[in-house]
C-alpha cells in the first residue's frame, strides 16, 4: 500500500506475535509495547538530517556526526499512544512531547477531542504521532488535522497494527503523512476492531476493560 512502511524485521514480528496472544499478562504486554516502539523509532527516524560537530575524543579531535535542527516532537494520542511514546523516549530522550486527547465514539466511530497541548514552533520540527492501532483512521486523521492547524508540516504516523481501511483513509486524508507499522492486518469487524488484531491495546496496556 503506497505510503505505508511495514517493518518486517524478525525481532519486531516475533515480539508482535507474543503480544497478540491473549494469555500474555499486562506486564508483559506493556514491556513489549515499549520494546517494539524503540525498534519502530529506528525506522521512522532513519532519514533525520545530520550535521557535524567538532569534538575531542580521548585520543584526538574529530568532526563527529550529530542530528541537526530542533528537537523532534512525539505526539501520542491518549491514552494508548503514551506507551509507544515512552518507549521511543528511551531512545530519543531529548524529544519534546505533545499530548492529544481523543476518544472514539462507539456509536459513530468518530474521534472526539478532550485535550490538546503541544510545544511551540511545530512548523520547524519533525512530529511523530503514536497510537497502537490504526483502525478506522478517524482518530489519526483528527489528531493530524489539529497538529497541522498548529503549524506542523513534517508529520509521520507510527502504530503497532493497521487495518487496510484505516491506512487507506489516513493516506487519502493526509497523503503527505507516511505511515509506519509493525503489521497490516486483514480487516475491521463490524465494531471497528482490527482482525486478527490483538484486542484493545489501551485495556491491555493498563489492565482495564
Amino acid at each position: 500500500m503506497p505510503g505505508v512502511t511495514v517493518l518486517t524485521h524478525p525481532l519486531v514480528q516475533h515480539k508482535l506475535s507474543l503480544m497478540r496472544d491473549k494469555t500474555l499478562p499486562t506486564s508483559g504486554f506493556r514491556r513489549l509495547v515499549r520494546e517494539i516502539a524503540m525498534l519502530l523509532a529506528y525506522e521512522v527516524t532513519r532519514d533525520l538530517p545530520m550535521a557535524t560537530k567538532r569534538i575531542q575524543t580521548p585520543l584526538e579531535a574529530m568532526d563527529a556526526p550529530v542530528i541537526e535542527g530542533k528537537k523532534l516532537v512525539l505526539a501520542p494520542i491518549l491514552r494508548a499512544g503514551l506507551s509507544l511514546a515512552e518507549g521511543m523516549l528511551e531512545l530519543i530522550p531529548s524529544a519534546r512531547v505533545a499530548h492529544i486527547g481523543l476518544y472514539r465514539d462507539h456509536d459513530t466511530l468518530e474521534a472526539v477531542e478532550y485535550f490538546f497541548k503541544a510545544p511551540q514552533d511545530l512548523e520547524d520540527r519533525l512530529i511523530i504521532v503514536t497510537d497502537p492501532m490504526l483502525a478506522t483512521g478517524n482518530s489519526a486523521i483528527a489528531a493530524i488535522e489539529r497538529l497541522k492547524a498548529r503549524g506542523a508540516q513534517d508529520i509521520r504516523y507510527v502504530c503497532l497494527l493497521a487495518a487496510p481501511e484505516g491506512a487507506e483513509a489516513l493516506s487519502k486524508a493526509h497523503p503527505d503523512v507516511p505511515i509506519f507499522t509493525a503489521a497490516l492486518d486483514r480487516e475491521l469487524n463490524e465494531k471497528g476492531y482490527i482482525l486478527p488484531g490483538l484486542g484493545d491495546a489501551g485495556d491491555r496496556i493498563y489492565g482495564t476493560k
